[in-house]
């Protein structure tokens, strides 16, 4: 079997608490203080009432059964009744607001971390897979959720009750609490072997299941890939491996907790064999009581069960740790195309279309956005590349696969930044623009089409402000409101994800409908017309004439018979503009555009030409 094509994990975390941490974890709980306060006073109360039982038990094994006061039996079991129930409304009440307090601090979390994915930049996404973001505001946040409802606060309740049935053993007898303590240290010991394996364990187990989520989403998004190269088989074997080290973590997590739980049971017994070792010579001397020792052996029953708690609520704490730093780093993460710009007034929209010009454009996915590379050791997409396209005027992007059409709508839409050189919007750099301001004078039609999960006038709508008239007029304007009506519920028809119900020409012109919603100044078309018939292509580019009248047009195409009436064309090679002009002017010139013309139109001698080559990859798909 092939190795597992997923990237390194991130989880690698700090093995100890990070006070740093534990204070940001608690800006997120001070606008619910009033619930950890109430938590709390639960706590202290439930803590306080659990050495009333054991204080009942000596005073009427001691005193009521020997003089047959039957008047205090029957008050001490009101009084125990009593005290339980008080217990049992403390808990009740300090789970609610526990609980209260993880769930809104996991909804501000998530919130927060989803308002971040959205804010960081493209170059962030093709470095992590969805499936592990998705961990991120998923499982992590859940850890947290159990930090606080069953991790610090309720640990707070352990402490409480540790320190109350300390103290009443001490005060009822010394000697015997010092006995009882003995097993202590043993207790602690074996608690911090067994946090340091589990620690590893939870660690390995964040990290498989990240690895899970990510090659999972990554299948699901891809099932019709897997299914049509038959690679069901192989991809359930690849997710058996990841899942089968999924569970091997799992498994040895377990096995601490095995030996843990019952070797903490074994101490406790050593102890209560300890307490009765030490009281039966003074009991047989009459210098204790048989009371002392039943309070006593039910106080060292209650009081390593908070020592056992309090070692499973610190594993949750380390838990939570490890979560929080992956959450917090990721909500340190810095967008590599910063968006602090103040739009200028000269930005406000007086006239339809803009002038778009690159003036000496280097790009490379390989460095930082915005950093200048060595040229030797840098993959350069695009090296110098300089246009000018007026209001009005169409620019057309032709090259091979790789020629850096696409990666000049990426720029331009900046979803990165040019290393050098700058992009100008009517005269400003677009990195003065605010990317809200930019983006909404920009019309987009992708290629490869996405659809919202929703109804078919919100995924024409987006954001725009526009009412549903707009909207109908949008569709009609490309000829998509055909398709519409003729779906069972028009407008309103829900679609799948993705738009998985329509064909791949329809969500074209869906998506064709949604650029030109916002009646931008500048359009641009990836390809806008693959997916579509003769006959729709036809509508679509007598509606593009009325569209494109005033307004600004870059679209990159590889049939060429859609672009022979744009302004200027571009011949993209390597990250060069190798040729440039007009349709007629490029044919006139016979270099590769005439080249890849006469290939298109079906001229076989071409065919030995020495330059067919580099003509024929111009033809490829987009890049």
């Amino acid at each position: 079997m092939t190795a597992l094509a997923i990237p390194p994990d991130d989880d690698a975390v700090k093995p100890v608490l990070d006070r740093r941490l534990l204070r940001r974890l608690l800006q997120y709980v001070r606008p619910y203080t009033a619930l950890v306060i109430g938590a709390v006073l639960l706590l202290a109360l439930e803590g306080a009432t659990a050495v009333v039982g054991p204080w009942l038990t000596q005073r009427v094994i001691d005193r009521a059964i020997p003089a047959r006061d039957l008047g205090f039996i029957r008050l001490a079991t009101i009084a125990l009744a009593a005290s339980l129930l008080v217990q049992f409304l403390c808990s009740y009440g300090e789970t609610m607001l526990t609980g209260l307090l993880g769930q809104r601090v996991m909804r501000d979390l998530r919130t927060e971390l989803f308002a971040k994915l959205q804010s960081l930049s493209i170059s962030y996404f093709d470095r992590n897979p969805a499936g592990r973001l998705i961990t991120r505001v998923t499982s992590d946040v859940e850890s947290l959720n159990e930090l606080f409802t069953a991790g610090v606060v309720a640990g707070l309740g352990d402490v409480f009750a540790l320190a109350a049935m300390a103290i009443m053993m001490l005060l009822t007898d010394w000697r015997l609490a010092l006995a009882s303590f003995g097993a202590v240290p043993f207790v602690w010991l074996a608690s911090r072997i067994f946090q340091k394996k589990v620690r590893v364990a939870y660690r390995e187990i964040r990290g498989k299941l990240a690895r899970i989520n990510a090659f999972a989403q990554e299948r699901i998004t891809g099932v019709r890939v897997v299914q049509l190269f038959s690679r069901e088989p192989g991809e359930s074997a690849r997710f058996d491996a990841l899942n089968r080290d999924h569970l091997d973590s799992n498994i040895r997590s377990i096995r601490y907790y095995a030996a843990y739980f019952p070797a903490i049971e074994i101490l406790t017994t050593v102890a209560l064999a300890s307490l009765i070792v030490a009281a039966t010579q003074r009991v047989n001397a009459g210098l204790l009581t048989v009371g002392t020792v039943a309070a006593f052996l039910q106080l060292v029953r209650r009081f390593f069960q908070p020592l056992q708690d309090l070692s499973d609520k610190f594993n949750t704490l380390q838990q939570a740790m490890a979560a929080s730093e992956r959450i917090f780093t990721l909500l340190d993460t810095t967008a590599t195309v910063p968006d602090d710009a103040v739009a200028p007034d000269v930005t406000k929209r007086t006239h339809r279309g803009v002038t778009i010009t690159f003036d000496e454009v280097w790009f490379a996915y390989d460095t930082a956005d915005g950093v200048a590379a060595d040229d030797a050791a840098t993959h350069w997409v695009l090296k110098g590349v300089s246009f000018t396209v007026r209001p009005g005027e169409t620019l057309a992007l032709v090259g091979h696969t790789g020629a850096g059409k696409t990666t000049v709508v990426s720029l331009l839409l900046r979803f990165y930044d040019p290393q050098r050189g700058r992009i100008l919007l009517d005269g400003i750099d677009i990195r003065a623009l605010p990317l809200a301001e930019l983006r909404s004078r920009i019309g987009y039609v992708q290629q490869d089409i996405f659809l919202f999960a929703g109804d078919v006038a919100s995924n024409i709508r987006l954001s725009n402000p526009i009412d549903d008239a707009a909207v109908r007029a949008a569709a009609a304007r490309v000829g998509a409101d055909r398709v519409i009506e003729r779906l069972p519920r028009g407008y309103a028809q829900m679609l799948g994800e993705r738009g998985a119900t329509l064909s791949v020409g329809e969500r074209q012109l869906l998506s064709f409908s949604r650029a030109l919603a916002s009646d931008p100044d500048l359009l641009l078309l990836d390809e806008a017309t693959s997916a579509v018939d003769s006959e729709r292509e036809a509508d679509i580019q007598a509606a593009l004439g009325t569209l494109m009248q005033g307004r600004t047009t870059i679209a990159i195409a590889h049939r060429l018979s859609t672009i022979v009436d744009a302004d200027e064309i571009l011949v993209m090679h390597h990250g060069v503009v190798a040729e440039r002009g007009s349709h007629a002017v490029l044919l006139a010139r016979k270099g590769l555009y005439e080249r890849l013309w006469r290939l298109q139109v079906g001229d076989p001698g071409l065919l030995t030409d020495e330059t067919t080559a580099a003509a024929v990859a111009l033809a490829g798909p987009n890049d």
